[in-house]
């Protein structure tokens, strides 16, 4: 197994977008098994490569045993139906907030070999596949809450065995604007 350390809220990296990918080679289909292997062992649903401290526009997911992964993701939105639900980041440790995300997503992108792939999803899937995406664009779950959820997520936080305090992390409010929280037309 190649299991590595997941940064944690407030590492830069997980603020920092991620450049495409444009080697296809052994090392990217290392990382894609590190973030497959890491992602299994923490009992995630989706991990991104920023999670692991690599700028890379990959993530791999594990959605109703569906285990893959997708690299230089471009999604699409087939409708505007939403889903509100518990969210959670493998980032964030052991909590969860209600974050309201598109029920339906087609993402399309590559695989480690360099082959198009496309991801249809729905409902847990299409959480999971919007969650990873926004990783690598450097914005997190909690940027999609409004302001009462973001205070409460950092009170939680806060409180969090795992939270250094040295380091207090920023919430910021989601880049895709409120009249646009999905980020539609990526």
């Amino acid at each position: 197994m190649t299991v590595q350390p997941i940064r944690l809220f407030g590492d830069p990296v997980l603020r920092t977008p991620a450049e495409p990918v444009v080697d296809f080679d052994a090392e990217l289909r290392k990382l894609v098994a590190d973030l497959t292997d890491t992602m299994l062992d923490s009992s995630g649903a989706g991990l991104a490569a920023p999670q692991l401290g690599v700028g890379l526009r990959v993530f791999a997911f594990d959605v109703d045993d569906v285990v893959g992964h997708l690299i230089n993701p471009v999604l699409d939105f087939p409708d505007e139906e939403e889903q509100d639900g518990p969210e959670g980041c493998l980032s964030i440790p052991g909590l969860y907030f209600d974050t309201k995300r598109r029920m339906n997503v087609v993402a399309k992108g590559f695989n480690s070999y360099g082959d198009p792939v496309q991801v249809v999803g729905t409902g847990l899937m299409a959480r999971c596949v919007q969650h990873e995406t926004d990783h690598l664009d450097g914005v997190l779950f909690l940027d999609r809450l409004d302001a009462q959820g973001r205070k409460e997520a950092m009170k939680a936080i806060r409180q969090a065995d795992w939270y250094d305090r040295a380091a207090p992390p920023v919430v910021k409010v989601s880049p895709h604007g409120a009249g646009n929280p999905f980020g539609l037309g990526r």
